[in-house]
């Protein structure tokens, strides 16, 4: 909530706050400056708490598996993502310019943010706040609510809040943009079906129906082929 340093800048996109898998625990700040006592947008410093939320809230309830390995505990699988004897996980890194993931880290990330953000713009609708929104805060705003473009960065406000703004910028580019670009590839008219079957699969752990959908559109084994790397050695749940 508050900070003596100068040039704290609170919110989903601070360096210090996310979910914490080892606690099962998560760590949210209040939007805005954490030196300044005074709260310029409660409705916004309400709807980034609300992102954060249930961003992380699908976190704790995402699909996870542990074995022992010589003597220690490891996160073998997470959500639809599997790590080998190696520590390799299943699908490779995307590449600095990757306009689309293939990446499922990504993916879950994506996934997970995506709904949050929808949760947030419904409550932002249903209250009619995209007027109520002062400019200085209008990018965090397109931002919880999903509705950021890629011009939105073009004109970003100066001073404290520069480095969330950059942290939102990278954030956006890493993550929502390549998932956004993943669905439009991978599912077409059909991507917001796709996103359903990716989020269910991420907190079920069951693969199955989000594989038929796969095999349906794109050929047997499209899961494999769409994110196994070469490198992982270990089990292929991918049918």
């Amino acid at each position: 909530m508050r900070s003596t340093r100068p040039e704290a800048f609170g919110g989903f996109h601070h360096p210090n706050q996310g979910y914490r898998h080892l606690q099962l625990a998560s760590v949210i700040t209040r939007y805005g400056r954490l030196s300044d006592p005074k709260v310029a947008s409660p409705e916004l410093m309400a709807l980034d708490l609300l992102r954060s939320y249930a961003h992380d809230c699908l976190h704790w309830g995402s699909f996870r598996e542990y074995r022992l390995q010589e003597g220690q505990v490891i996160r073998s699988r997470y959500g639809i993502n599997w790590r080998d004897a190696e520590g390799r996980t299943y699908s490779a890194r995307d590449t600095v310019d990757a306009p689309a993931t293939r990446n499922l880290g990504i993916v879950m990330e994506g996934a997970t943010d995506r709904e949050a953000r929808m949760i947030s713009a419904a409550v932002a609708d249903r209250l009619g706040l995209v007027e109520r929104i002062a400019p200085p805060d209008r990018l965090a705003f397109r931002d919880t609510t999903g509705r950021l473009e890629p011009s939105d960065f073009d004109h970003a406000e100066p001073g404290v809040a520069t480095r969330f703004h950059l942290a939102m910028a990278g954030y956006e580019h890493g993550v929502g943009a390549r998932y956004h670009r993943f669905l439009a590839e991978m599912g077409g008219p059909e991507a917001n079906t796709l996103h359903e079957l990716i989020l269910a699969a991420v907190i079920t752990g069951n693969l199955l129906h989000l594989s038929r959908w796969l095999n349906g559109h794109h050929g047997p084994g499209a899961f494999r082929r769409t994110f196994r790397s070469p490198a992982y050695t270990g089990p292929d749940p991918g049918a």
